[in-house]
């Protein structure tokens, strides 16, 4: 176990993180995330070309200023503070704190709001980095991070559950929407409308799924076995396990320009590669039967973990809390707890304790 605290304080880092905070929540916080998706690229293949050159990856696109649980994790917080504020009126089908496609420019204080999330995210990174905790610490950086700004911003946790259970999605499919001020008048106040800063918001669906073209459990389960297929054979023919991560975020810049049906598929690919990796032994020489059917089995896990998660934690609720990153950390702590166990040969990049 690493002893030394010091990276929590050190001016650089703390420094870098503010300012990775602050660029996502300018730019917003899914084309922040697709910007690493490409930094992750050029890392990869700097790296596969030149192992010296594997500090792209780790000290940029993974580091400050441009991790995700810094730069996109600032940018999450500031739309939801932004929303909060009253600032945002894009026409978003959902509530605008869910709106982590829009850039919210110049604005000093939603800047500031960004900067101190990615002080957070770098904190809760270290933390887990100090520790050697078993899952991927970047991932439980945005995860923790969205639960800060929910408490922190006055939104509920999960939010009002609709329908038979958290699980349930049949309220969108039969388009029901949430009462408006006039209903809940009415229903002598049990069902009072969700404000934004005081103001009542538009008419919603009452129940909000991540994404409205990938929610079906059958559909997310099959893209899942193929996406974690792909990942892991990038992985073991290149021994890079973050290149088809990269890649998959750096896909979303179709969704981004409004692609309908565009798959989100990065918490699958790494998964599905690092699981690979990890029951090869960490060593990969080449793509195997093995390796690749075992990453098919870590992709469907990333899939179906990250679906539950949005049914629970972002459907109900008001502001993007991130299922992919949540998919990660449950992943990658399969993948330590097996290689603690011995299941595995290896961890991939996961930490193991010190082990």
């Amino acid at each position: 176990m690493q002893t030394s605290f010091g990276v929590f304080v050190d001016p650089v880092m703390i420094l870098a993180a503010l300012a990775g905070g602050a660029f996502g929540a300018a730019l917003g916080a899914l084309p922040a995330f697709i910007f690493t998706g490409f930094m992750v690229i050029a890392g990869q293949v700097a790296e596969f070309v030149s192992p010296e050159a594997a500090g792209i990856t780790g000290a940029i696109a993974f580091g400050p200023p441009f991790s995700p649980a810094i730069s996109f994790a600032g940018g999450a917080a500031a739309t939801a503070y932004a929303a909060k504020q009253g600032y945002m009126d894009t026409g978003f089908d959902y509530h605008e704190a869910k709106n982590i496609l829009f850039a919210q420019g110049t604005k000093p204080d939603v800047l500031l709001v960004g900067a101190v999330f990615g002080v957070v995210g770098y904190w809760i990174t270290q933390l887990s980095n100090v520790f050697l905790l078993p899952w991927d610490s970047i991932a439980m950086g945005v995860v923790l991070s969205a639960l800060i700004h929910r408490v922190a911003f006055g939104y509920p946790i999960i939010g009002d559950v609709r329908g038979g259970s958290l699980l349930d999605m049949s309220p969108f499919e039969r388009e029901e929407m949430r009462p408006s001020a006039g209903e809940a008048a009415a229903d002598g106040g049990t069902n009072q409308p969700q404000t934004d800063g005081g103001v009542v918001t538009k008419s919603r669906l009452a129940v909000e799924p991540w994404l409205p073209h990938q929610y079906k459990w059958v559909n997310v389960a099959t893209l899942s076995v193929f996406g974690g297929l792909l990942g892991a054979f990038i992985a073991l023919e290149t021994g890079l396990v973050f290149l088809g991560f990269g890649i998959s975020a750096a896909s979303l810049v179709f969704l981004n320009c409004g692609v309908e049906q565009t798959p989100v598929t990065h918490h699958i690919t790494l998964i599905g590669s690092a699981g690979a990796v990890a029951a090869v032994g960490g060593d990969p020489t080449g793509a195997t039967t093995v390796g690749l059917l075992v990453g098919a089995v870590f992709g469907l896990v990333a899939g179906l973990s990250a679906e539950a998660f949005q049914r629970v934690f972002y459907a109900h609720g008001d502001t993007h809390w991130d299922p992919p990153a949540a998919a990660i950390v449950i992943g990658s702590l399969l993948i330590g707890v097996l290689a603690i166990l011995g299941i595995l040969p290896d961890s991939s990049y996961v930490p193991t304790l010190g082990l």
